[in-house]
Order: C-alpha cells, then structure tokens, then sequence
C-alpha cells in the first residue's frame, strides 16, 4: 500500500509581493486590477500613496498578499524621508518584489536609482513589470522590454521574468498573477476567504476622501493634503432597514492660503468631494453614508514631527 503524496505542481502557496518604482508608475493601479477591487487610490498626481497598503489575491492554488508601497524617491521632507523608509523596510519583509516600469517613460535616473536599490537585495526574486503598455505601440513596448533586460545585466540583477502588463486594459494581468504565485513559498493561506484587504476601515475611509480631494488642484497642493478621520458611527434611533452611518472627516492643508483653493467657490470644490468620496466609501462600507468634512491648517505638517505623528505618518 503507498501514500500519495501531493505534488509541488498542485500544492498551495502563499505570500507576500510588493510593488515598488518612482512616483506615478502605476502601482496603484495595478494593485486593483490584481485584487478585483479598489484597495488603493490612485491619482494622476505622483505621491498619492502614502501608506503601504495590502491587497489580498485569493486563488484555488494561492493567497497572493499585494503590497502597495508609496514611490521611492529623493525626499525633500521629513515625510518624503519616512515613505522612503516604509518602502524599504517593506523591501526586507517580502518574497517577491515587483519593480513597475512605465512602457510610455524612457528609463530615467529614477528608475536607475531604485534598481541599484534593488540590485543590493540578492536573496528576493524579483519581476520587472512594464506598466501602461496601453499608452505605447509594439515598437515602443519592444524598445522599453530591451531596455529593462539591459538595466538588469547592467546592476547584476537577475529578473525572474519581465512582464508586459496594462491595468487599465487588463492585458496580461492574469498572467503577471500567475508568474506572482509561482514565486511563493508553499503555505495555507494568511487571510480568511474574502478579505480583499487588511487596511482598518477608518484608514480607507480616509484615502478615499483624499483622493478626491487630489482631483482637479494646483500642481503643489497633493503634497499638502492629509485627511483624518475623527468619527464613524451609527445615527442613532434609525430603524436597521434605514441604517444610515455618520462619517467625521478633517482635511488638514499647510497654509490658510491653501484652504481656499480646497474649498472651492461658495464650497463648490469641497462639496464635490464629498459627493465623489461619500460614493466609493458607500461601495466600500455596504451603507448609506453622511459625510461630514471640515477643512484645517496643520502648519507645515510635512516638516514638523509633533505634525506627522497626529496625521498618522
């Protein structure tokens, strides 16, 4: 009589992948085209992510663990300096690192910066991912992939593959979560069945308020928008047919200046932020919603430490 045993071909695997490059390499949007569902904002803006966040896989073979790191990149600020440390102390905790590569950008000093980064972690396998291949013909595209086989000849950086992939398209992204799982360690799973995400919801909540709040501002204004949020619960002696939940939000910008721009018109620009935010936190919560936000000044929060520290950073 013989036991069978299962084969490593069949056997689950779960793990831990992040996805890091310089601002705007469209990590984000990678993320939650993976995961199914949006987990992370996304902006046109560079900078948008601030906090790491983790999107959650579920496949019958494995449990891919999506970690969406802000973009490396050389700070000017006490915050810039502490998103660069989340990025790499995240690095050291992964088993796949997947380094996002814009198809429509030529390979700049940028990237170069990150990949010698990179090239110092020897033991991590790590995938080159060419983003936005939807912005580029196949000659472009073709031209970017040499490019990006070359910059890891260059550093001594072994690519265990290099993936062409569009979010937006959704080209290839199956695939890219194959050649992800591939690469994790044998393991049950790490998350329950249906977790997308583990962020806690008030942090979520927060993100999403902000990225409306990035819509349609001045060039310099994303970098000083923080968004806390101070209260959420239920309106009180509302029948459980009509629940209705009452979301408190402070938006904290670094000049009084500022607050105008954030306010908009007679509240024009603030009140269609709430309408975009309260509209995605609806989706996200599964309830009606009544959102509450104020604008504040938190002078040159991004500097100050005392500052940081209330903001979450």
């Amino acid at each position: 009589m013989s036991v069978r045993t299962e084969s490593s071909s069949t056997s689950h695997r779960a793990g831990f992948a992040c996805f890091v490059g310089r601002p705007n390499a469209g990590k984000s949007t990678l993320t939650n085209a993976l995961v199914g569902t949006k987990v992370a904002i996304t902006s046109t803006r560079p900078q948008t992510t601030r906090h790491t966040v983790r999107g959650i896989v579920h496949r019958p073979d494995a449990q891919l663990v999506l970690v969406d790191t802000p973009g490396l990149h050389k700070p000017r600020t006490l915050l810039g300096e502490r998103l660069n440390d989340v990025v790499r102390t995240t690095w050291a905790e992964v088993d796949v690192i997947g380094f996002c590569l814009p198809a429509d950008q030529k390979l700049g000093p940028g990237d170069r910066y990150i990949a010698k980064e990179l090239a110092g972690i020897k033991k991590t396998p790590k995938v080159a991912i060419v983003t936005k291949t939807d912005l580029v013909d196949s000659e472009q595209l073709a031209a970017q992939l040499i490019a990006v086989d070359r910059l890891g000849k260059e550093l001594d950086i072994e690519w265990a593959e290099i993936v062409p992939v569009s979010a937006t398209g959704n080209d290839q992204v199956s695939l890219l979560a194959d050649l992800l799982a591939q690469l994790l360690p044998e393991g049950p799973a790490l998350y329950p069945e249906g977790d997308l995400t583990d962020e806690p919801e008030q942090i979520m909540v927060a993100e999403l308020i902000r990225e409306a709040a990035l819509e349609g501002v001045r060039d310099e204004l994303p970098h000083s928008i923080a968004v806390v949020v101070e209260e959420m619960l239920p309106r009180e002696g509302r029948p459980p047919s009509k629940p209705l939940l009452d979301v408190h939000a402070n938006i904290y910008i670094e000049r009084p200046s500022q607050k105008g721009i954030v306010i908009g018109p007679k509240g024009s620009r603030l009140k269609d932020v709430g309408t975009k935010s309260r509209r995605h936190i609806e989706a996200l919560l599964g309830t009606p919603v009544f959102l509450d936000l104020h604008v504040k000044v938190a002078k040159d929060w991004q500097r100050d430490p005392k500052q940081l520290r209330k903001l979450g950073f």
